[in-house]
């Protein structure tokens, strides 16, 4: 170790700085700020700015710190007056043609540029030419530029290049001419494109749906979770008045990094849809009549009484386990197992061998070292961005990437083997890949899949998957929403587990929603309670409860059935029932078409609550924004439908309260695998026929939130249509 090490001189100061790595990474380390503007440590090195000038002893002249390498006895000097001559000078250079306009740029209070000219800025400008105008660029609906700002850092280039994998931005030209460019006029279309806006550290890019809103500094930071997939990304809510005015990222390098999704980021548009609903709605002959809350309730409070055993609960997987929790407990306590969060899984042949709860099977930050993954039935890059970035990061460093699934899916990282199966072949094809990987070890697969595997007709492609597997030491198979969609979702999961169990690969599965472990863990499952602990009946599941109407339904967080079952047939079920009731933020046309009774509730964004992600990591959060109108927090709904409901223990004060009691239920319990023995029986490719195809759900129509966002609606990802393989 001590032979990685060397001895500097920073400023007077000993320093043990590592071997090889540039100045400016030492003096960060040691606490002495060197300014900076193209230097990002996410980022390859560019030294383009020279903002980093710093003087180096025996060096004839100032040197950039960030393309610096340290040696032995190097003494460096960052606030000598040759270093500070330096920067000063750059920093003249750097504002002869930036426009200062200051007061109507959207990057005002928390601009770079701004915040070391104050430090390094002369008072008085020496130029008195004219300065230069670029064109803006329409880089789409959710980036605004004035590129005349830019100051060429190349932050976004290399961004869109090393991060995205997709360099969508270069330069052109040559000098003062030289400008940031898309290629071709293009718009940028990746889904991990909004993080330009946090890395230009001037206003050339900003965020489009929050430009002219509002100031830096008249907001309040909040700490939140994004909902909208099983990665639990962290973010700020930065709420202006009540109002949720933007979502930008908060470092978690154990989750997201310093990254979010642009659905993470722009999702809070559609909070104010206008279809929001700000007040309790009761039918009446046939019209909608707003209602105060007292009389609304004590409606639902007795039509639950009268058909508490015949209810249906389905809830949003993007819920809390506050929520979730609630709703589990008020079903039960009204004799009715029937309850389920699993709205698009179309299989639960083999529910009862379900882990406590869906999970990767590692942690996230384990991703970046894989040596060999698997996916299976998975759009990685529409499921779950952030987690598709890692297995980018993991592929770079010479992870082998394979994937199954029932279409060629654009990644932007070197794929080892890739098989394009039918969902009617997409069994046989997985069976097949289990027989070759048998072969190749020269065991047999396990008893319960072995006729499965005996009539798999394995091929060079099937070969070529589970040789991708086999290789290296840290592996993954990983289950995706596809796969949990299938109608063999219980065969494909069985095969897989004895892939994994065969190649000594760790067995995942990316659910839907932001909080499926959490539905899990809070019992929002029909054959399962809090904790996993094991019910007396289980009740019937998502689509047992859609294909034939019960006396009453309760659709909790946002649910829409036709998009979120996936099940055009299931509004002329829930029409049928006696009593529907939809606690939930919008008053959808959906909607209104099959309930009785709408109930405001607050969005993600407004409620206080705990996810639970697909590592099993629990993160909570304070609520935001104001709810809107009359809405309230979910939590609160359900507390009080449950008081008046006479259910016991339904007098919690806050979510804090609900929180323990969902801890103490899961205490003692551990995560583990799928463990099942699901018996799969001979499959061969093509028998059989699937009714309904398999939905491959686009980014932008996940949940009830996204859908409504209008900016990320007009991208295109946002206009592409639900296609069934």
């Amino acid at each position: 170790m001590a032979d990685e090490l060397v001895n500097i001189e920073v400023d007077g100061v000993p320093v043990k700085a590592k071997k090889g790595e540039m100045i400016i990474r030492a003096t960060d380390r040691h606490g002495t700020y060197v300014p900076r503007f193209c230097y990002h440590e996410k980022l390859a090195v560019a030294a383009n700015c020279r903002m980093c000038l710093v003087e180096v002893e025996k060096a004839p002249k100032p040197l950039p710190a960030c393309a610096t390498p340290v040696s032995e006895g190097m003494k460096v000097f960052t606030k000598s007056p040759r270093a500070i001559g330096a920067q000063r000078a750059v920093m003249e250079f750097l504002l002869i043609n930036h426009p200062l306009d200051c007061p109507i740029c959207d990057q005002g209070g928390e601009c770079e540029l701004q915040d070391l000219a104050m430090g390094f800025g002369r008072d008085v400008s020496r130029y008195n030419e004219s300065k230069r105008a670029v064109e803006d660029e329409n880089l789409g609906p959710l980036i605004a530029t004035d590129m005349t700002r830019c100051i060429q850092c190349t932050r976004c280039i290399r961004f869109t290049d090393e991060i995205a994998g997709m360099q969508e931005l270069g330069m052109v030209g040559r000098g003062e001419h030289m400008e940031v460019r898309t290629y071709i006029e293009s718009t940028v279309n990746h889904e991990l494109s909004g993080n330009v806006i946090d890395l230009c550290p001037v206003g050339a890019l900003v965020s489009k749906p929050y430009r002219f809103t509002a100031r830096a500094w008249e907001m309040n930071s909040v700490p939140m979770i994004s909902p909208h997939d099983a990665v639990g990304t962290n973010v700020f809510g930065h709420v202006l008045r009540g109002r949720l005015m933007r979502v930008v990222p908060r470092e978690n390098e154990s989750i997201n990094e310093i990254w979010i999704a642009d659905r993470d980021r722009f999702s809070y548009e559609g909070v104010y849809s206008p279809d929001r609903l700000t007040t309790p709605l009761v039918r009446r002959d046939g019209e909608w009549v707003a209602s105060e809350w007292e009389p609304a309730l004590m409606r639902v409070a007795e039509g639950f009484t009268d058909r508490g055993a015949g209810l249906g609960v389905l809830a949003s997987p993007s819920s809390t386990v506050e929520e979730l929790y609630l709703l589990a407990r008020l079903a039960r306590g009204l004799k009715s197992p029937n309850i389920d969060h699993r709205l698009r899984q179309r299989d639960f042949r083999d529910q009862v061998s379900d882990p406590l709860f869906p999970q990767l099977g590692l942690r996230l930050a384990e991703v970046d070292n894989l040596s060999a993954l698997l996916v299976v039935g998975a759009n990685l890059r529409r499921e779950a961005p952030i987690l598709a970035h890692r297995v980018r990061k993991a592929a770079q460093k010479g992870c082998t990437v394979a994937l199954l699934n029932p279409a060629r899916f654009p990644y932007q990282f070197p794929v080892k083997a890739y098989l394009t199966a039918s969902p009617a072949d997409l069994v046989a094809d997985l069976a097949a890949v289990l027989a070759a990987a048998a072969q190749a070890a020269g065991q047999p697969p396990p008893q319960h899949v072995a006729a499965a595997a005996a009539a798999a007709r394995v091929t060079d492609e099937h070969r070529a998957l589970a040789q991708a597997l086999a290789s290296g030491e840290r592996r993954a198979l990983w289950l995706g929403a596809l796969a949990a969609r299938h109608p063999s979702f219980a065969d494909l999961r069985a095969l897989a587990a004895a892939l994994a169990e065969l190649t000594g690969a760790t067995l995942g599965q990316l659910a839907e929603g932001g909080n499926a472990a959490g539905a899990y863990l809070a019992g929002c499952v029909p054959h399962r309670g809090a904790g996993g602990a094991p019910v007396a009946q289980p009740g019937l599941n998502a689509r047992d409860m859609l294909a034939r109407p019960l006396k009453a339904y309760l659709l909790f967080g946002g649910v829409e059935p036709s998009i979120d079952a996936l099940d055009p047939d299931s509004l002329r079920t829930l029409a049928k029932a006696e009593l529907v009731v939809a606690v939930t933020p919008f008053a959808s046309e959906e909607l209104k078409r099959i309930a009785h009774v709408l109930l405001p509730m607050g969005t993600f964004a407004e409620s206080s609550g705990t996810y639970v992600n697909c590592e099993g990591q629990w993160q909570s959060q304070p609520g935001a924004a104001q709810p809107l109108g009359q809405a309230r927090p979910g939590w609160k709904v359900l507390r009080v439908l449950g008081e008046l409901l006479n259910l016991e223990r339904f007098d919690y004060l806050s979510s804090e309260q609900v929180l323990a009691e969902v801890r103490q239920a899961c205490a003692g319990t551990a995560p583990a695998p799928y463990r099942g023995r699901h018996v799969v029986a001979a499959v061969m490719p093509g028998a059989g026929g699937i009714e309904v195809g398999l939905a491959d759900v686009p980014m932008y129509q996940t949940d009830a939130v996204v859908r409504r966002a209008p900016s990320l609606q007009r991208t295109r990802e946002g206009r592409a249509p639900l296609i069934n393989y």
